[in-house]
């Protein structure tokens, strides 16, 4: 069973302690989609945009804010296996990233890891400025494993 709501947004913005220091927030956290802002703020980098280590791991966290609202906790684990980010701009203001996965995508995926004992899928995602302008692009191959 997913995780309810308030669970997840502790897992997302408080487990990892790199995350939680940089001021990660989870502003939507639902099943099969989920919103995350990085905040500018704290996370600049020597010419005053935002490092390129809090866009990656805005970057990585949906997948596993996903899995939290998404996936059973008790029977499966998330594991990244690959991702890659290509960057567009500089980054001058908080980021935002969405991802989504669908009640059928869910389940296959889930169905799969409990057949195989594992099952891929893959995020493409964009982050994006207070303008609605994309900063960079993700593209992240994730693993869900039956425990």
């Amino acid at each position: 069973m997913p995780l309810p709501a308030e669970m997840a947004r502790v897992f997302t913005e408080e487990k990892i302690d790199f995350v939680k220091r940089s001021g990660l927030k989870a502003e939507l956290l639902e099943p099969g989609h989920v919103r995350l802002r990085m905040p500018l703020q704290g996370n600049q980098n020597h010419i005053g945009s935002m490092y390129a280590g809090a866009l990656f791991t805005l970057a990585e966290i949906p997948g596993g804010a996903l899995f939290l609202t998404s996936f059973d906790v008790q029977r499966f684990y998330p594991l990244i296996k690959e991702i890659n980010l290509r960057f567009r701009r500089p980054a001058s203001s908080d980021i935002l990233v969405e991802a989504s996965l669908s009640a059928e995508q869910i389940a296959s995926i889930q169905d799969t890891a409990e057949r195989e004992g594992k099952a891929e899928y893959r995020l493409e995602l964009q982050l994006t400025d207070s303008n609605g302008e994309v900063v960079a692009i993700s593209q992240a191959l994730y693993q869900l494993r039956r425990h």
